[in-house]
């Protein structure tokens, strides 16, 4: 992911790049948070299922133990 900080010149938040010594800040257009956000939520969803199916896989594991 791309490091975020606050621009110095408008107090905006900004990507940051540095190249040779050099920090370039670019906006953060709303449309490319919604992208990301869109990006976090799908792979949230995918650990949740995963989650849930190893949690009935032990469910599964620990009542043929007893």
């Amino acid at each position: 992911m791309s490091q975020v900080a606050l621009c110095p010149k408008c107090g905006g938040k900004s990507k940051i790049k540095e190249e040779d010594g050099v920090v370039s800040y670019q906006a953060i257009q709303d449309e490319e948070a919604f992208q990301k956000i869109g990006q976090l939520k799908k792979a949230m969803e995918k650990f949740k299922a995963k989650a849930e199916q190893l949690e009935k896989e032990l469910e599964i594991i620990k009542s043929k133990q007893k």
